[in-house]
């Protein structure tokens, strides 16, 4: 299993690979390798998605991708 850590300003349900995955601002537990994520709700936070290699990670190291308010 590999970690990631999505955040936001706000909780929102966290898009993997265009399935709910979780919600942001807390920890997910997913299968390594290629995955593109994104956020629901109204467009207003960049960037649109993150297109990256889930690898090499752990609880207390996750991988944090920042989504911001725009």
């Amino acid at each position: 299993m590999e970690y990631l850590l999505v955040k936001f300003a706000e909780s929102r349900s966290v898009i993997v690979d265009e399935i709910t995955e979780g919600v942001t601002n807390i920890m997910l537990e997913l299968e390594a390798g290629s995955h593109v994520v994104t956020i629901e709700g109204p467009s207003d936070f960049t960037p649109e998605c993150f297109d990256f290699i889930l690898r090499n990670t752990s609880e207390s190291s996750p991988r944090v991708i920042c989504f911001e308010k725009s």
